[in-house]
């Protein structure tokens, strides 16, 4: 008897929990898609400065794989630039070299460089007047004003 009185109050109680409940929307009705989690994008630490551009902004990236990861366009090498007058026209608003091109590319040996290698280890041998020298990468031997005579450790 106590059973049937308990079991009669919790369908009561279910009943009244149930007809709470309110549905939404008729036979058409389709929830809001909501964006599921986005996959992270692994980039390497590597420096080779970039500037982006999304829409009419433009943004300056440690690499090109930073830029693409946050939705912008490559429009050029190195930093964007701030200057005035530089900000209109198609490539422009940037302070660097033209995508694809090196920016050590056309420095005359013996003139050193400014600018910042990455530290990846691919050794050239350079040479500088009579001086032969086996550098970590082409980029430093470039920036140190030597002139690329083969790949490798000179022999």
């Amino acid at each position: 008897m106590l059973f049937n009185k308990v079991s009669r109050l919790g369908l009561l109680a279910g009943v009244m929990f149930l007809a709470g409940c309110v549905a939404e929307g008729g036979p058409d009705y389709r929830p809001p898609v909501r964006p599921g989690p986005s996959q992270p994008q692994m980039c390497p630490m590597i420096y080779a400065p970039v500037c982006g551009e999304r829409g009419h902004s433009r943004k300056t990236f440690g690499n090109a794989c930073q830029a693409r990861a946050d939705g912008y366009r490559i429009v050029g090498n190195g930093q964007c630039s701030s200057r005035p007058g530089q900000g209109s026209g198609p490539g422009a608003g940037w302070g660097g070299e033209r995508p694809g091109r090196s920016p050590h590319q056309g420095n005359r040996p013996g003139r050193p460089s400014a600018g910042a290698c990455t530290r990846e280890y691919m050794p050239v041998c350079a040479r500088r007047g009579n001086d032969r020298q086996t550098f970590s990468n082409r980029c430093e031997a470039e920036r140190a004003g030597y002139r690329i005579t083969g790949g490798g450790q000179c022999r």
